[in-house]
């Protein structure tokens, strides 16, 4: 199906949904309507959808904040945008769906922000990531200060920055921007195989992995360490995790239940 405003194009197979960014004329640069689609989408997603995999159309994945709508924006406007955009990138990270990123072309600025909050990246070669901010006088605003510090560091994030270095996709596996750096048309069918095996774990397994690693390396050491035994006492004691012990023994793939 076709998102009505048609900047989002959703594709639900079963357990794995496939967003594709739909502005190919822009580079797929987010505007509010995009942005608003990719929320309605993981705000209420379909029931049976464990998994999803975002991607671009055109050859590029997202070419960043649609400054022709940024501009029209004063200091409380842009104030309310940015918190809209972390609403959105925290559903995206946290929501209770993995989320695999098929990335070509450029991973710009927002388009940046947005993946670093997906949960398994992966690249093709004509794959840029760039952060362009300090070139167009404005400041990260989407997450990723947070984020994508997260992932490469404060200090190399303030150098993308500053200087509007470009990396490649090899760059961008050393540096983790992604986690697989593949051949031209191929990001789409790993992430195709990833999304199938990733939908065929344990959903509440999952869900621990997705929820508690991201907030557990921002916690106090033994805080820490408390929720990773509450999120281990949780998974291994539940009807999952009895079947996957069985299905181990017996040398067959688990039957894991339904969505949590």
């Amino acid at each position: 199906m076709s998102d009505p405003a048609t900047e989002l194009d959703v594709l639900v197979d079963g357990a794995v949904a496939t967003l594709t960014m739909n502005r190919p004329a822009k580079r797929n640069a987010m505007n509010d309507r995009l942005l608003g689609a990719i929320e309605s989408f993981y705000a209420a997603p379909p029931a049976e959808v464990r998994v999803v995999i975002l991607t671009g159309a055109g050859g590029h994945f997202c070419s960043g904040l649609d400054l022709s709508e940024h501009v029209s924006r004063d200091a409380e406007g842009t104030l309310h945008h940015s918190r809209s955009w972390h609403r959105v990138v925290e559903l995206i990270r946290l929501g209770g769906l993995v989320t695999v990123s098929a990335m070509q072309g450029a991973v710009v600025g927002g388009g940046l922000e947005i993946a670093a909050a997906t949960h398994v990246r992966i690249a093709e070669p004509s794959a840029m990531f760039q952060l362009p901010e300090g070139m167009r006088g404005i400041f990260v605003g989407g997450g990723g200060s947070v984020n994508i510090g997260r992932i490469i560091g404060a200090d190399r994030m303030t150098e993308m920055m500053l200087t509007g270095r470009k990396y490649g996709a090899e760059d961008g596996l050393r540096l983790g921007l992604c986690h697989y750096a593949v051949g031209d048309g191929e990001s789409l069918t790993l992430a195709r195989e990833l999304a199938a095996k990733i939908a065929g774990n344990a959903p509440l397994t999952n869900f621990v992995i997705v929820q508690a690693l991201a907030r557990i390396q921002e916690m106090p050491r033994q805080d820490a360490l408390f929720t990773e035994s509450l999120s281990a006492a949780l998974t291994q004691t539940s009807p999952d995790a009895q079947e996957g012990l069985r299905a181990f023994l017996e040398k067959r793939a688990p039957s894991f239940g339904e969505k949590t």
